[in-house]
């Protein structure tokens, strides 16, 4: 029997699909699968893998450091684990208020859980009881652990797991009038998404951002701002809420801040860390010796100014190349999005999701990984050290697969 690129049925849970794709290596912007057939990958294992695939330098931080020591566990700490929120927390960043430390865990839900029970803490120390209110917003993803979940505004991801946490209010993006109607001293926290990754890529515009900052201090409540999938230089900057005009008092990341290995941050400032104390939080495997030895490398690069006006010059030229795409495609759309994240979505009800999941499947048969957000949105979140010539390689064929299918 032929070698075969996909498994079928594999041993995994039902809601990964009973047909996956098997991916054998990676070289720079390229994936290849087990029989040896190269693909584009324009998704970046969901915004992950910011430096790319098959990065030798990273691989030997990696390798050094577990032969040094692998994990100790939080009840002490590691010098990569020091070096890493060191380097974090030394960073100034615009509209924020100064971090002191930073906590860590290993995914993107872990970190916006732990946001959540930080707010939570801070409100019912300074305000008493009754002030536990979180609100969030229409489109919003945060992850899918039952906290997380809660502050999520997908139905279809939420109702299956109901009753979630009680005390979230979702609201309209971008309006300003129901902040001023819904933000009081019962609400904790606010959480936002500067670009919405996974609900269809609407971004945070200067007037509301204005507004939720003001409302925010007036009230003392807790701004997260998760930058989970639009921060270390996704957006063209360090991070989205300096693009946004945002200005958080803690900021959950995760996706490429390990290089594609499990890491999450919480970036915190002095007036929750004070409040903590033994027990109210930890986790075993988070800010571990291999994972940090290997962020701090990646921090370097992705932080480097010179390294993020070449993100955003690229992400200049994707968006450019893609309304040029529309063009040639004779159909009404927009593009969203911002930097190296972004999104195509044609006007016409019939161009649904439906379509947008064949047009994935296609783009990947021809040899392009893309992704799907929201509804009827197909999203771009390359590698951040995708070349020039790859992503007009990757647009040209995403457009001829695109009107083919029209």
């Amino acid at each position: 029997m032929p070698p075969r690129n996909t498994v079928i049925n594999p041993p995994l849970p039902k809601q990964y699909g009973n047909e996956l794709l098997v991916f054998s290596h990676g070289e720079g912007s390229y994936l290849v699968d087990c029989i040896g057939k190269r693909y584009l990958d324009m998704g970046s294992g969901i915004a992950v893998n910011a430096l790319g695939y098959g990065r030798d330098d990273l691989a030997q931080i990696a390798a050094d450091q577990m032969k040094r020591l692998i994990h100790v566990s939080n009840l002490f700490a590691s010098e990569p684990q020091l070096k890493l929120a060191a380097k974090m927390v030394g960073t100034p960043i615009p509209g924020a208020a100064p971090y002191v430390a930073v906590h860590f865990g290993n995914s993107g839900t872990e970190a916006n859980e732990t946001a959540m029970k930080y707010a939570r803490l801070y409100a019912k120390t300074h305000r008493g009881e009754g002030h536990h209110r979180f609100v969030a917003f229409s489109n919003s993803f945060h992850g899918r652990s039952m906290g997380a979940l809660s502050i999520t505004a997908n139905p279809s991801y939420r109702n299956p797991f109901a009753p979630l946490v009680p005390g979230v209010e979702f609201l309209p993006l971008n309006d300003t009038q129901a902040l001023s109607n819904t933000l009081d001293d019962t609400v904790c926290a606010v959480i936002v998404e500067p670009v919405q990754g996974e609900g269809g890529l609407y971004r945070v515009d200067h007037k509301f951002a204005k507004t939720l900052n003001k409302l925010c201090r007036t009230h003392d409540i807790m701004l997260i701002v998760d930058e989970i999938q639009t921060g270390m230089g996704r957006c063209g900057m360090l991070f989205a809420s300096s693009m946004a005009g945002l200005e958080p008092d803690m900021i959950s990341l995760a996706k490429p801040l390990a290089g594609g290995l499990p890491l999450s941050a919480v970036l915190l400032p002095s007036r929750v860390n004070e409040l903590l104390k033994p027990g109210h939080h930890a986790s075993t495997f988070g800010g571990g010796p291999v994972s940090t030895a290997v962020a701090s490398a990646v921090w370097d690069m992705l932080s480097d100014p010179s390294f993020l006006a070449e993100v955003h010059q690229k992400g200049k030229m994707l968006k450019s190349l893609l309304h040029a795409g529309l063009r040639q495609l004779s159909v009404e759309g927009e593009i969203r999005g911002a930097g190296l994240l972004r999104g195509i979505r044609l006007a016409d009800r019939q161009y649904n999701g439906n379509w947008c999941t064949q047009i994935v499947s296609k783009a990947r048969n021809a040899g392009l990984l893309i992704l799907k957000t929201g509804v009827d949105v197909l999203r771009l979140a390359p590698p951040l050290v995708i070349k020039e010539q790859e992503i007009n390689e990757g647009v040209t064929l995403l457009i001829k697969i695109i009107k083919r299918n029209l």
